[in-house]
């Protein structure tokens, strides 16, 4: 991540900016200006990194930009303060499904996912899927969960975002992963195996027969029934963990 630069971990906020070469004259979105401006309150001068979403990052300035409020804080922009800098990517991409629950759960899925270094998220169908998501409604959902995940990239000090993908199907998210193996989150499963690159998480009522019968292996996540958000954050944890090398098998 961007935050394992010594600067980049001093800085005071994470901004995502189109192109970091040009970011003088990059035009902070009006949710970065809010957020840094009257959230933050960042006072001229304090560092801020700038990163691209796709790995390149610098560190920059915080300055009071032309139309700033009277305490100089309404708008702002960046200065760049270091070279670009460059996060390769990990060593393998981590992917989780989950079908999406009722209220603001999927929002907070989609927010910790992103903050443990989930690479890509995948909003998936299900048999038993209370809450689905179709034509307008599916557009609007995806768009706020892509916000969500850029604020989460940000605050966690991601240089990369994590692609959000949906909705699909079960066969969807194995041909994405494909040839490695994707897991099916259950609690009838076996203990979780190093090699897995995606996990998926059913609904609140679990798989349907079908499904959970298929050709995926089935892998438990706890000793317990899960709820679906914690589930999904649990598969997260122990798939990240094996590519980050914080959990060795056994």
């Amino acid at each position: 991540m961007a935050g394992t630069s010594p600067a980049a971990l001093a800085a005071v906020a994470q901004v995502f900016v189109d192109d970091v070469d040009d970011v003088d004259h990059a035009a902070l979105s009006p949710d970065d200006a809010r957020h840094l401006g009257q959230v933050l309150r960042l006072g001229a001068g304090e560092p801020v990194v700038a990163a691209d979403g796709a790995g390149r990052f610098r560190l920059c300035r915080y300055v009071w930009g032309p139309g700033a409020g009277t305490d100089g804080r309404g708008a702002g922009a960046l200065e760049a303060d270091g070279p670009v800098l460059f996060e390769p990517a990990a060593s393998w991409a981590v992917t989780v499904g989950f079908v999406p629950v009722k209220g603001q759960r999927p929002e907070w899925v989609v927010q910790k996912l992103t903050e443990l270094g989930v690479d890509r998220i995948v909003v998936l169908r299900s048999a038993r899927a209370v809450v689905r998501w179709e034509g307008e409604r599916h557009r609007r959902a995806l768009e706020r969960l892509a916000r969500v995940a850029r604020a989460a990239a940000a605050q966690s000090r991601r240089a990369r975002l994590p692609a959000l993908e949906g909705t699909w199907e079960l066969s969807e998210l194995v041909a994405a992963v494909a040839p490695a193996p994707v897991g099916l989150a259950d609690p009838a499963g076996g203990a979780p195996r190093a090699d897995l690159r995606g996990l998926a998480v059913g609904p609140e009522g679990g798989w349907e027969h079908a499904e959970r019968n298929g050709e995926l292996p089935l892998v438990g996540l706890g000793r317990g029934v899960l709820r679906a958000e914690t589930a999904a954050l649990a598969a997260a944890t122990i798939l990240c963990g094996f590519r980050d090398g914080l959990v060795s098998p056994a």
